[in-house]
């Protein structure tokens, strides 16, 4: 699985807030729901667009977390 913690570290050490990612840089809110929330995401979007913003590579919003298996 794909965990997403580190996104709202690397969005609060860069002085962004997800309402300057919706407003300034039109990330739709949708997106920003889907972090929180867990659900899957494009990678075109987390690649071209918050890392772009965000001046950071992917190790610095995404983590692979190995899921347990039953």
């Amino acid at each position: 699985m794909i965990v997403h913690t580190s996104l709202w570290h690397t969005i609060k050490a860069r002085n962004y807030t997800t309402h300057t990612l919706r407003v300034k840089h039109e990330i739709s809110n949708s997106t920003i729901q889907r972090r929180k929330k867990k659900y899957a995401c494009l990678t075109k979007t987390l690649l071209g667009i918050v890392c772009r913003i965000l001046d950071c590579t992917v190790y610095d919003i995404a983590e692979y977390v190995p899921e347990e298996r039953k």
